[in-house]
C-alpha cells in the first residue's frame, strides 16, 4: 500500500504582500462559491480600465474589433493595443485574461500588459471568450483559438510581425494559452514564437498538496478552484473523461511546444500543478524557464503590483518577453 505523503502548514506569505489580504479578502474571499459569481462580475466590470487609462496619456493607440468566432458562435471581441506612432511590423503578445474560467473580460487587468506595449514596443491583442458556467467547454478555448487564427491571418494589416508572436495569460487565462498552444500544435497552426504563463489554471484535478495546504486562506484556494472547474467541466470534472485541451495537466505529450515561461507563488494552489508541468515539459525535450516566488499568493503580482516581490516577478516576465521578441 503507498502511503500518502504527509502534507505540513502553508508556507508563509511573504511580509509585505500578507499586508494586503485582509483587504483583498473583502473584495475577492479566498473560497468563491457559485452564487457569488453574479456579484463578482459586476464588480469586475465597474473597476475595469476605461479608454483614458488604455491610452496612457497618449502614448497608447487602441482599436477594438469584433471578428467571426467559431462556427455557428458569437463573433469574438479583440481589444488591440499599440505603441502610438510605431512604424514597421512589430511583435506581438496574444493576451487571455484571467478569472477562473468564470469571470473576466478583455480589459481585465491589463496594467502589466500595457507596460508591455510601452517598453518593449509590441502590439497587444486581448481576447474576450464566453465564460462558464453559461458556456462549458470547449466554447471558450474555441474563442480564444479564433482569436489567434484571425491575428495571425491579418497579421500584415496589424502592423504585427508575425514571426515573432507569444501567447500569454494568468491564471485561467494561463490554462487557456497553455491549452492554445496544444491546439495550434496539433491543428497546424498558428507557429508561435513562445508561451508566457502567469500562475496557470492546469489541472481539474483541484487533490494537489499545496491545493490541500492553501484550503481556506490567501487567494483562490481549492474552494475557488472546485468552483471553477465545476462551471467549465460539470459533472467530468476529475474524472478521466477530461481531454488535455480542457485541463492541460492532463497533456501526455507535451512535445513540439513553443519555448515556455511559467510562474507561480509558492504560497498558492498552483503551485505544485505548475512546477510539475515544468518539469514534464523538460523531461518532453522543450525549452522552459520556471519561477516560484517565496511568500508568493495567486495573483499577487496583479493585486498588490507596488509590492518588492511582485516587480521581481514582473521584471522577469519582462526580461524572457524581451528575449523572446527581440532577438
Amino acid at each position: 500500500m503507498t502511503r500518502q505523503p504527509r502534507v505540513g502548514p502553508p508556507p508563509p506569505f511573504d511580509p509585505e504582500l500578507a499586508l494586503y489580504l485582509p483587504s483583498i479578502a473583502q473584495a475577492v474571499p479566498p473560497s468563491i462559491v457559485p452564487d457569488m459569481i453574479p456579484a463578482l462580475r459586476q464588480a469586475m466590470t465597474a473597476t475595469a480600465p476605461t479608454d483614458e487609462d488604455l491610452v496612457r496619456g497618449g502614448a497608447i493607440a487602441f482599436e477594438q474589433h469584433q471578428i467571426p468566432g467559431p462556427e455557428g458562435a458569437p463573433d469574438v471581441s479583440l481589444l488591440i493595443c499599440r505603441p502610438r506612432n510605431a512604424d514597421g511590423p512589430l511583435p506581438a503578445v496574444y493576451f487571455t485574461h484571467g478569472g477562473g474560467m468564470i469571470l473576466g473580460d478583455n480589459r481585465n487587468l491589463l496594467g502589466e500588459m500595457l507596460d508591455w506595449v510601452q517598453e518593449l514596443r509590441v502590439v497587444m491583442v486581448s481576447v474576450e471568450y464566453r465564460l462558464a458556467p453559461e458556456h462549458p467547454y470547449p466554447a471558450g478555448l474555441e474563442d480564444v483559438y479564433a482569436g489567434l487564427r484571425w491575428t495571425a491571418r491579418y497579421a500584415q494589416r496589424l502592423g504585427i510581425d508575425p514571426e515573432r508572436l507569444v501567447v500569454s495569460g494568468p491564471s485561467a487565462g494561463g490554462g487557456l494559452t497553455a491549452a492554445l498552444t496544444l491546439l495550434a500544435r496539433d491543428r497546424g497552426g498558428p507557429q508561435l514564437s513562445g508561451q508566457l504563463l502567469a500562475c496557470p489554471m492546469l489541472d481539474d484535478r483541484n487533490d494537489t498538496p499545496s491545493s490541500h495546504q492553501m484550503a481556506g486562506i490567501g487567494a483562490w484556494d481549492r474552494t475557488s478552484n472546485d468552483t471553477g472547474w465545476t462551471a467549465l467541466l460539470g459533472a467530468r470534472k476529475g474524472s478521466d473523461d477530461v481531454p488535455a485541451y480542457a485541463a492541460p495537466a492532463r497533456a501526455e505529450d507535451l512535445s513540439g511546444l513553443p519555448p515556455l515561461f511559467i510562474d507561480v507563488g509558492s504560497a498558492e494552489t498552483f503551485r505544485d500543478e505548475v512546477v510539475d508541468y515544468a518539469s514534464r515539459f523538460w523531461r518532453a525535450g522543450g525549452d522552459a524557464e520556471l519561477h516560484v516566488w517565496p511568500g508568493g499568493f495567486h495573483g499577487f503580482d496583479a493585486l498588490v503590483p507596488q509590492a518588492t516581490l511582485s516587480q521581481q516577478a514582473r521584471a522577469a516576465r519582462l526580461a524572457w518577453l524581451h528575449k523572446r521578441l527581440h532577438r
